[in-house]
């Protein structure tokens, strides 16, 4: 491996004038401050005088990302890194080493392996066998050969029963003691008989289907077993691997993965933990005693199919990878102020645009909580909760972002509260919110107007961020109408048909959608302004007593 001030790259730039940082970046939120934006503008023209690493870049975008750092004799100078494992040998640019080099893990790994492999290759052959088709086939025709068996079967005893009714009341009528006798005793074995048939015809069925079906099982249970031990041999290697990699902070404390993720929500480490960016650059810095002092990570190249990553955005470290290690590494440094701890909502007012003793409507501010947060209570359900103490309904039937302003309604009954919530599920309150995009739409859509219909689901490796994914994904829909191009900006009323997840502000930002993401959004854009440009600005509703529709509208307010 190269010195380690190989890694270590000097500012290019006058930076006299920049003052340090007084605290450590929150590496989940924040704003790049003047020495991370000199480190990221200069990486980013090395990066652009790759050609190499450009088209590699070009095809799979990738995180980047900068430490800014002093070095054993107090200079100022930055670290930088990739998230992931791979990227070209042919740069010339000083990514930091990852955590644990494929050297590190040669032997067990390519050991261990080569034993999964030869399981895979098992499974292969065990699951082309034809007769697992065969026997598979067989035991659906069989299955359903025998539902029909027996329901024909059960109309049959079913019209005789109806028969035997008849029978028997005719005969109670119409025969003498002796003969009745006679006769309903007849009925009884005939109804027996009956039973009995149908009992043999299950058994019968019962014995085709359990022969066809041991067949099946001697095939599947191999199956079965083979995958039950690849998946044990898979996290006994995953567990090795995590073992290896040793982060320390800066006290020089070294935990592995394993230790660190004991105390996480999921215990077992994500793939990929440990080869973010952002633990590398620190697990470097650390390692080699230099002093972090600001950092920062962007996207650079083609944007991936699911996620929002624009070219040269930044981005906060990943919760579901990086939050439980990123805590161990920077234990003991003082960071900025993590902006979930702040209450936004503090000395901000709620309006009431209407209210009656059976709803309340309210124009939230932006950056005010819906309901209680982790770390915040204050929010519409606590102020409204307060100010109408003797409410009956659960007051919430709807929640909007917390970035985003305008118009929710609350119940007060519980009859309100019913009817508000059948009104939502059934999709008949109607919603239309104004936004402003960073970019002019207008060149790919001139027809002004049009649909947005990308799935989404969370990102259970990044929270709250949502993914667009069209195999595990919900339905989302929103139509849009574009209002004005203001300075190269578009205006737009946006009409959610569903209720997902950050829909509005991904359905803009994302290619397959609108292309730009809403002016002031810190999880999906990047251009900084002082709120999220998205509003409930008008709310049409049927009224849950007097049956009257109702339709709410407040003035644009960003």
């Amino acid at each position: 491996m190269p010195n380690a001030d190989t890694f270590f790259t000097p500012f290019n730039v006058d930076i006299e004038h920049i003052d340090l940082p007084e605290r450590f970046t929150f590496p989940f939120c924040y704003q790049p401050g003047p020495l991370s934006l000199a480190a990221v503008q200069q990486l980013q023209q090395e990066v652009q005088r790759e050609q190499i690493l450009q088209q590699a870049l070009s095809e799979s975008g990738k995180m980047l990302g900068v430490l800014v750092v002093k070095n054993s004799q107090q200079q100022l100078g930055y670290l930088c890194a990739f998230s992931g494992k791979e990227l070209t040998d042919e740069c010339d640019i000083h990514f930091v080493p990852p955590i644990v080099s494929s050297d590190d893990k040669a032997d067990f790994y390519d050991r261990e392996s080569k034993i999964i492999n030869q399981l895979n290759s098992e499974l292969d052959e065990l699951a082309s066998n034809p007769k697992l088709n065969q026997y598979q086939q067989q035991l659906s025709a069989m299955q359903a050969e025998e539902s029909q068996a027996l329901t024909q079967l059960r109309a049959q005893m079913a019209a005789s029963k109806q028969l035997r009714k008849a029978q028997r009341e005719n005969a109670k009528n119409s025969l003498g003691d002796n003969e009745l006798a006679q006769r309903l005793k007849q009925l009884a074995i005939e109804s027996v008989a009956d039973k009995n048939a149908l009992r043999d015809l299950k058994q019968y069925w019962q014995d085709k289907i359990t022969e066809v079906a041991d067949q099946l099982a001697l095939l599947t249970d191999a199956i079965q077993a083979i995958k039950n031990q690849r998946k044990r041999l898979s996290t006994r290697l995953q567990k090795k691997l995590f073992k290896q990699y040793r982060l320390l902070n800066s006290a020089g404390i070294e935990k592995d993965l394993i230790d660190i993720f004991a105390s996480a929500p999921h215990t077992m480490p994500p793939s990929g933990a440990g080869d973010c960016a952002a633990p590398k650059l620190l697990q470097f810095a650390f390692s080699h005693h230099y002093t972090p002092i600001a950092m920062a990570e962007f996207w650079w190249g083609k944007s991936p199919k699911s996620a929002i990553r624009q070219h040269k955005n930044f981005y906060g470290a990943c919760s579901g990878k990086c939050q439980p290690i990123l805590q161990h590494m920077l234990a003991g440094i003082t960071l900025d102020d993590n902006p979930l701890l702040i209450n936004h909502a503090e000395g901000k007012s709620l309006p009431i645009v209407y209210q009656d003793e059976h709803i309340v409507v309210v124009n939230k501010p932006s950056e005010f909580l819906s309901v209680p947060g982790r770390h915040v209570e204050d929010s519409v359900y606590l102020r409204i909760k307060q100010q109408f103490p003797h409410a009956t309904g659960s007051l919430i039937v709807h929640r909007i972002d917390m970035s985003t302003s305008g118009l929710m309604v609350l119940a007060l009954t519980k009859r309100a509260q019913k009817h508000l919530q059948h009104q939502f599920i059934n999709r008949a309150i109607k919603k239309r919110y104004l936004a402003i995009l960073a970019g002019d739409i207008t060149e790919q859509y001139p027809q002004l107007t049009g649909e947005i219909t990308l799935p989404l689901r969370g990102d259970f490796n990044d929270r709250p961020r949502q993914l667009v994914c069209f195999e595990h994904g919900k339905a989302a829909k929103t139509q849009w109408q574009v209002i004005e191009i203001i300075n190269g900006k578009t205006k737009l009323y946006l009409y959610p048909e569903t209720g997902r997840t950050h829909q509005l502000r991904v359905h803009c930002a994302h290619f397959q959608g609108l292309g730009f993401p809403i002016i002031g959004d810190d999880l999906y854009g990047k251009e900084p302004a002082k709120r999220l440009h998205l509003q409930a600005q008008k709310l049409t509703l049927t009224h849950p007593v007097t049956q009257e529709k109702m339709t709410f509208e407040v003035d644009e307010d960003f």
